[in-house]
């Protein structure tokens, strides 16, 4: 499987709102294959379907994994050895429930490299989505997993953690991004 080339703000792909997929089909799940490939040759726990250049409903997720460096002699992914894993492939999610309770999480994102703030999110959210094989889940969840879906599902809309904080933070984090992307 390949590593997709992400998409790093400011570009302003980020700020597309994705379509939906009409069909979970093959062309589909290697996308989401790919996708969850680059996320863990990035060390990152969560993609959504935009941050590769793709403007389509889909999110995965493995916030249980770990990674271990190694040379790349041995033909793993992207310099890493990947285990524990326990992948979870979204298409069209939709969160329908949001607890009252709200967490703050120190959130960062492979479309803003080294940059991290805090935001507030509901700590329970109620998910329905179609699974890797187009079959539709309700699922409630919790802690991390409440703070990634949340995340992902906002980039499918077009917005970034960067939109939860406040202003000058928010300057601050893009002045960066324009500065490494004119290196």
């Amino acid at each position: 499987m390949k590593i997709l080339p992400l998409v790093i703000a400011p570009d302003p792909l980020l700020k597309e709102v994705s379509k939906p997929v009409e069909k979970v089909d093959d062309s589909i799940k290697k996308l989401m294959k790919e996708m969850l490939n680059t996320m863990y040759a990035q060390r990152g726990v969560g993609l959504a379907a935009v941050q590769v250049g793709v403007l389509k409903r889909i999110v995965v997720i493995d916030t249980d994994y770990e990674a271990d460096d190694h040379d790349h002699d041995h033909g793993h992914c992207g310099g890493i050895h990947v285990k524990n894993t326990n992948p979870r492939y979204f298409v069209n999610p939709q969160i329908i429930q949001f607890s009252k309770e709200i967490s703050p999480y120190n959130e960062g994102c492979l479309s803003f490299p080294d940059a991290r703030s805090e935001v507030n999110r509901p700590k329970t959210v109620t998910v329905k989505y179609l699974d890797e094989n187009g079959v539709e889940k309700l699922e409630e969840m919790s802690d991390l997993n409440a703070v990634c879906i949340q995340h992902e599902i906002d980039h499918l809309n077009g917005i970034t953690f960067v939109d939860h904080i406040s202003k000058l933070k928010r300057d601050m984090i893009l002045n960066k991004m324009k500065k490494l992307k004119r290196l």
